[in-house]
């Protein structure tokens, strides 16, 4: 329900006041109320007003500055809907006629407020009529309260929250934190549920709510998003006003009425099944996934491809998921703590073309790696929940050394993820495979030290940072390309082969990286 200048003018302390100018611009909107104390009109440039605010102001600072007093003037009808002058006659002995003039010519209602009229009584007036109406606390507080704890007639919270959403027209979610839905109130479907998600994720809700809840337009529907806390967890609530019929400050109070019945009800969310089923998986626990499935709506066919990330922002990460799931048809799971999240990207539609969303995948994390503090490990080509599991455990035995093998790359698939894991292996087991793959490097010993460390340095950035692209190894080195090829032929006859043969990059490929793994834990 929008406020606008005209219902402010019908309360009882705006009842003598008058209106001297932008009498055309009465029905601006009104959201909240602030006093004006600046001195000059540059001074906006230092406040966060917005064109919702009425402002009131007294003048103080440029009393007996007309010149001033227009430019204030001039500069408010950019940063607010009215600007009303308090003590006329007791600080401004009058309202200079240039001055109302010039709010004429701008089209800002310019208010003359009754001299015992004073700011607190108008703050207080203005904002209850913005939080609360006309009929808000005969209409929906009241209706809303009379269903929620209706405990003769409903036998949970669930039914009472259903029952009073249907008679006031709205839709509640409650979410994870991980944005997955433990309580769903649908009274219509004007809105998808996954879109508004989406969309709340994209507009980064969870770093902008505040005191009063987020609004965002989904689709011409009005949804609302705010924190609430249930027990020691922390979960969002998402209010979908169906019929624009509420402001942000009744949301705010139906969504504290939804808390606090919560408690009474002792209602306790279900338990995030999502969220569980990928914790099962980390933890190797696929039989529980298997458990879990169904209650998370997952079918093991539907996974695409696993992924730990670290060293993201909360904020990059999910702005990039959100678009990354409106331009295509794969939507993003995951949990997240601090700065490492735990996700999987699961398949939406039937007869998608796997390879292709594929694909999708290895795109998006090629874009994420410009965050150069951030490092991603996933695995794609997956065989269900059994496949899953085994990504997981290979991520999560592989992702601390793949960097030390690996220390230019910030982005790692199954197959760096798989070199190390079986180099690992064989660091473990030692005997007689280490030996063999050690061995292959017995050469360089022959050089000299100095001379066997350039040498061995430079194969490993050729072989393992490089691609074998001499002049990247040349790029990475800071050395000249001629300097990379000489040392290559200097290798190739100390080990008498040619390194970029393919029946010697394997081998040479897995002895250079347990020699980097071997020096990383020493």
């Amino acid at each position: 329900m929008k406020v606008t200048v005209n219902d402010c003018l019908e309360l009882s302390v705006f009842k003598e006041a008058q209106v001297l100018a932008g009498a055309r611009n009465l029905t601006n909107e009104v959201r909240s109320v602030s006093v004006l104390d600046i001195g000059d009109a540059a001074d906006f440039n230092l406040l966060k007003c917005y064109e919702t605010e009425v402002l009131l102001t007294g003048f103080l600072g440029v009393r007996n500055d007309v010149q001033r007093q227009c430019e204030i003037v001039r500069g408010a009808v950019d940063n607010c809907s009215a600007l009303a002058v308090f003590f006329v006659g007791r600080i401004v002995k009058k309202l200079d006629e240039r001055v109302i003039k010039a709010a004429e010519e701008v089209g800002l209602p310019l208010l003359l407020m009754p001299q015992d009229a004073c700011y607190s009584d108008a703050i207080s007036e203005i904002m209850d009529r913005v939080l609360y109406g006309d009929n808000f606390r005969n209409s929906l507080i009241s209706n809303t309260v009379f269903h929620l704890l209706n405990f003769e007639k409903h036998t949970n919270f669930q039914a009472a929250v259903r029952e009073a959403a249907i008679s006031n027209d709205f839709q509640v979610v409650l979410l994870s934190e991980d944005f997955n839905p433990v309580l769903s109130v649908e009274t219509r479907h004007k809105v998808k549920l996954s879109d508004a998600i989406r969309q709340g994720k994209e507009k980064k809700v969870e770093t902008e709510m505040g005191n009063t809840y987020t609004l965002i337009d989904v689709d011409g529907a009005l949804t609302y998003w705010g924190l609430v806390n249930i027990g020691s967890e922390k979960y969002y609530m998402l209010i979908v006003d169906n019929e624009d019929s509420y402001t942000a400050g009744e949301i705010t109070k139906l969504a504290e009425i939804i808390e606090l019945a919560m408690g009474m009800w002792k209602y306790t969310p279900e338990r995030d099944a999502k969220s569980e089923f990928i914790k099962a998986l980390i933890r190797g626990n696929k039989s529980l996934a298997y458990t879990l499935q169904d209650e998370a709506k997952i079918q093991g066919s539907d996974i695409v491809c696993v992924f730990f990330s670290k060293g993201f922002g909360r904020e990059t990460e999910s702005h990039a998921f959100a678009e990354f799931e409106k331009r295509t048809d794969l939507e993003i799971m995951k949990i997240t703590e601090e700065d490492e999240t735990y996700g999987m990207i699961l398949n939406t539609v039937d007869n998608s073309n796997r390879s292709a969303q594929q694909n999708e995948c290895a795109n998006l994390f090629a874009r994420l790696k410009a965050d150069k503090g951030a490092r991603i490990f996933h695995v794609t080509g997956l065989n269900g929940i059994e496949g899953a599991g085994d990504a997981y455990k290979l991520i999560s035995e592989s992702w601390t050394f793949v960097q030390s093998v690996f220390p230019y790359k910030r982005v790692f698939t199954k197959y760096e993820l798989t070199l190390v894991n079986n180099c690992i292996n064989i660091q473990i087991q030692g005997g007689f495979v280490k030996k063999n793959y050690v061995e292959l490097l017995e050469p360089f010993k022959e050089a000299g030290e100095n001379k066997s460390k350039q040498l061995l340095y430079t194969l490993e950035t050729f072989v393992l940072d490089a691609g074998m692209n001499s002049s990247k190894t040349a790029e990475i080195m800071n050395i000249h390309a001629n300097t990379v090829q000489y040392r290559l032929k200097k290798i190739n006859e100390m080990l008498g082969v040619e390194v970029t043969g393919n029946r010697v990059i394997p081998g040479l490929t897995m002895a250079l990286a347990l020699k980097r793994l071997e020096r990383s834990v020493t």
